[in-house]
């Protein structure tokens, strides 16, 4: 994890009380960077996550899915003959 202060210096006590403290705040998720930005009397806290997983689901022909490879080959032939919508 990276740890960067912006406007002023923060000791190092000082810093793992804030990484220890987002840590319990959000145990379930891994931190990539903290960012502490300091103004005065306040301190702004930035984080990023490491991003999760996850898995896509689509409705397609009538079924919640999230891989196409249990459909049937006349299945597969329905999804390939959908019309596609795109943004203009």
């Amino acid at each position: 994890m990276t740890v960067t202060v912006r406007g002023g210096t923060m000791c190092a006590a000082e810093q793992q009380a804030y990484v220890e403290e987002m840590r319990r705040r959000h145990p379930d998720k891994i931190f990539t960077s903290l960012t502490f930005t300091l103004d005065g009397d306040y301190v702004d806290v930035e984080y990023e996550y490491e991003p999760v997983p996850f898995e896509r689901i689509r409705r397609i022909t009538g079924y919640l899915v999230g891989t196409l490879d249990r459909f049937n080959d006349a299945k597969r032939r329905e999804v390939d003959d959908r019309v596609k919508h795109t943004k203009v």
